[in-house]
């Protein structure tokens, strides 16, 4: 049995875009996060050490993203998938990436991912 954990709409700054006010000016984004993973221990033992700490995760991401530059949206997706799989009880992940303002006229430009542990 697989189950899910979730990090929802964790906003992030970065510079992210390939017009050059983009390359300078951070922008907001947002990231959507799906783990599938093996949490019954965690639930057998209430203890955090058997499960996903999305907390420090999540500043594992913070820190990655906030310091990064990507062209696309889509390779800061794929990146921060991998972030996810080096914790040994991921499974799956999905990332989803979401860029507001991409475009006029459209609430926001997404992107999203899905990798698998080998």
């Amino acid at each position: 049995m697989s189950e899910k954990i979730y990090i929802r709409d964790l906003r992030v700054t970065c510079i992210i875009g390939i017009n050059p006010r983009e390359r300078v000016d951070p922008q907001d984004i947002l990231i959507n996060i799906m783990m599938e993973c093996d949490v019954a221990d965690a639930c057998a033992s209430d203890a955090i050490a058997d499960t996903i700490d999305y907390k420090t995760l999540k500043d594992e991401l913070v820190g990655f993203v906030s310091g990064s530059s990507f062209f696309l949206i889509e390779r800061l997706a794929d990146q921060v998938a991998v972030r996810c799989l080096a914790y040994a009880r991921v499974k799956r992940v999905c990332v989803g990436v979401d860029k507001p303002g991409a475009l006029t006229g459209a609430r926001s430009v997404a992107v999203e991912v899905e990798r698998c542990r080998d």
